[in-house]
């Protein structure tokens, strides 16, 4: 009787996998739509970006949060200037949409609030401490 040896099952299930991962990431549910973000203009990836229109300023775990609009970031774009505690948190956009701090750096959040709330409870009472720059000496 002719049976299927472990490596031959193994190299199947590992194909198998692969395949279902790539229609699972290939699958959209409508690619010729792209979406608009908040100034009716579609996002680079065609994404939606979620930037505040006005200010935020809230107290969260006893931090205070505040969110302004800023001047334009990258590609004259504006980007929100997020504070707590009177110190700056580094925001950066993803293509997709979402958000990542300095502080949550391998977590994604669905707008800024979210990524500065997520900052604060990681930072567990602790102050943001500002980051400052300094050139390399070659």
């Amino acid at each position: 009787m002719n049976m299927i040896t472990r490596r031959q099952a193994l190299g199947l299930s590992a194909g198998a996998a692969a395949a279902l991962g790539l229609a699972a990431c290939s699958s959209k549910k409508d690619p010729a739509a792209p979406a608009a973000g908040p100034s009716g203009k579609a996002a680079a990836s065609g994404a939606p970006m979620s930037i505040p229109t006005g200010t935020i300023d809230e107290t969260f775990e006893g931090h205070r949060i505040q969110i302004t609009v800023g001047p334009g970031g990258h590609h004259g774009m504006p980007m929100p200037v997020v504070k707590i505690d009177g110190n700056d948190l580094h925001i950066m956009p993803n293509a997709d949409g979402t958000w990542v701090t300095v502080v949550n750096h391998y977590q994604t959040f669905p707008d800024p609030i979210s990524a500065a709330r997520a900052a604060v409870r990681e930072l567990q009472g602790a102050d943001l401490v500002p980051f400052v720059a300094k050139e390399a000496k070659l």
